[in-house]
C-alpha cells in the first residue's frame, strides 16, 4: 500500500513540476494565459460581432477592420463606454473595453 501511495504522489510531482515548465516565449499573454489580442477578440465575438461582424465587415454597425485609421485607443474606448448612433453604452466595460478598444485601434 504504501508503494502504490510514493508511486502517487511520485506521479503527481512529476506532472505538476511538467505543467509549469510548459508554455514558453509568448509574451503577450495576461491572466488565464490566454494572448491579450485572443482575449480582445473572444469579447468582441461574444458582444460586438453581431452588430459589426465577424469579420470587423460591418453588419448592422459600422465596419471596424481599420477604424483604428480613423479613431485612437482613447477614442474608440470612448465610444464603447458612451455609445453612439444605434449603439447602447456599456456593452462591455472595464478590462474587458480597454482590451478590445486596444485590440481596435491596431486596426489599421
Amino acid at each position: 500500500m504504501k508503494r502504490k501511495m510514493m508511486a502517487f504522489i511520485a506521479g503527481a510531482g512529476l506532472v505538476v513540476g511538467l505543467a509549469a515548465c510548459g508554455g514558453g516565449g509568448d509574451n503577450d499573454k495576461k491572466d488565464g494565459g490566454e494572448t491579450t489580442s485572443a482575449g480582445a477578440e473572444k469579447i468582441y465575438a461574444q458582444n460586438c460581432a453581431s452588430c459589426h461582424g465577424e469579420n470587423l465587415e460591418g453588419v448592422s454597425g459600422p465596419k471596424l477592420a481599420d477604424v483604428g485609421s480613423r479613431l485612437s485607443k482613447d477614442d474608440i474606448l470612448k465610444t464603447i463606454e458612451n455609445g453612439a448612433a444605434g449603439m447602447p453604452p456599456n456593452i462591455i466595460s472595464g478590462d474587458d473595453a480597454d482590451k478590445v478598444a486596444t485590440w481596435l485601434a491596431e486596426k489599421k
